[in-house]
């Protein structure tokens, strides 16, 4: 084997240089062609496709941090939006309730302005305080006394009628002694016939027309108004209405309940009414015949002096 060399231990291709122009010169021509032919695109589709269920895959644990922190991050702003709403929510309910309230008592206070315009009468406004210590009698305190002008026994009235009278007078407050109590009396007339009667108070929040024969001429909803007669009570003034009649033959009386048509077991504001104003003076008494013929004779003589 003389003049033979060895065989490679590892056959040998193209050179590296040869191998790196060939592959350059075949990405460069298919480079070219792709964008002219657009061939590629199919097939770049079809794997775009297969690779997608890869890509979810690797973005899913990503994912699913953001949208856990982005959950809890919106459930604690949720959270706490939740209870500012309630908050204001509390806070408007209060508003609401006060700005009702308010409404209420200017509609009250406007009708008895109202009714103070309507009296022929002084009045002074009071506030209702307090109901009086014993639990047995219709009693309440007002804000007014003796130095309002208030004095006892001077009515007291709402927007819708009588409510009491004055009983006791402080120099800062005064005792009203409401219609429903049972010592409270007043005179009143049924509107419908004239009829006179006496209204007294029950004690359980009622009053009840009392020694009028049981024949009397009363029906259910017959409007009871002040006869005036006391001279204490202006008349015509609303008092109550009759609840029913009870008429028993063995009984001399009639039994009559009546609802009070004023605000009797209802705090709030009140009218105090005084004197009554427009009352004609009243025309001197006119001299006697002699004395005016006397006078003008001394008058004559005094002239002549």
């Amino acid at each position: 084997m003389v003049g033979h060399s060895p065989p490679p231990f590892f056959k040998r291709g193209p050179a590296p240089l040869a191998k790196l122009v060939f592959f350059g010169i075949v990405s460069l021509a298919l480079l070219v062609s792709d964008l002219n032919l657009r061939y590629l695109d199919a097939f770049r589709q079809g794997l775009s496709v297969l690779a997608y269920p890869l890509q979810m895959a690797a973005a899913t644990p990503a994912d699913f941090v953001r949208n856990a922190s982005d959950y809890f991050a919106s459930l604690v702003r949720l959270q706490i939006e939740n209870k500012e709403l309630k908050v204001r929510q509390l806070q408007g309910a209060e508003r609401l309730l006060r700005l009702e309230q308010l409404e209420q008592e200017n509609r009250r206070l406007r009708a008895l302005l109202e009714a103070r315009e309507r009296q022929v009468a002084k009045s002074v406004v009071a506030e209702i305080m307090y109901t009086a210590k014993d639990p047995f009698s219709r009693k309440v305190i007002l804000d007014k006394g003796a130095q309002a002008g208030i004095e006892a026994g001077q009515a007291v009235v709402d927007e819708a009628g009588v409510i009491g009278q004055i009983t006791r007078v402080f120099p800062m407050q005064a005792e009203l002694t409401l219609l429903t109590d049972r010592d409270q009396a007043i005179p009143v007339m049924v509107v419908r016939n004239g009829l006179r009667a006496v209204l007294f108070g029950s004690g359980n929040g009622l009053m009840e027309l009392r020694y009028l024969a049981a024949n009397a001429d009363v029906q259910p909803g017959d409007k009871v108004v002040t006869s005036g007669l006391d001279g204490v009570f202006v008349a015509g003034l609303p008092v109550a209405t009759v609840a029913r009649v009870e008429r028993d033959q063995a009984q001399t009386f009639a039994r009559i309940p009546c609802l009070p048509a004023a605000g009797v077991e209802r705090f709030g504001h009140v009218l105090v009414l005084g004197q009554r104003e427009g009352v004609a003076p009243r025309p001197p008494e006119p001299e006697p015949l002699n004395k005016g013929k006397a006078g003008k004779a001394r008058k004559a003589r005094a002239a002549k002096e």
